[in-house]
């Protein structure tokens, strides 16, 4: 359940888009935009697109859905 550990992060865009080609054995996601750790700008944080996998960079104070990630 995860509760024991506390080293969850935000994953970098690189790791979100290997999450999104991994989808299928990693499971669990909406066909929806993810938010990475990785900035664009001030203003601005890549996400994913988890229906077409395209990447692009949106405005931080926007909603997107989060997954986390840990190291192991």
């Amino acid at each position: 359940n995860g509760q024991k550990f506390r080293d969850w992060r935000m994953p970098t865009k690189y790791e979100l888009n290997e999450m999104y080609l991994q989808q299928g054995a990693v499971g669990g996601f909406a066909v929806n935009f993810y938010w990475s750790s990785t900035e664009y700008g001030y203003d601005d944080a890549w996400e994913q697109n988890f229906g077409s996998g395209n990447q692009s960079f949106y405005l931080k104070n926007g909603y997107d859905y989060v997954r986390a990630v840990r190291a192991f």
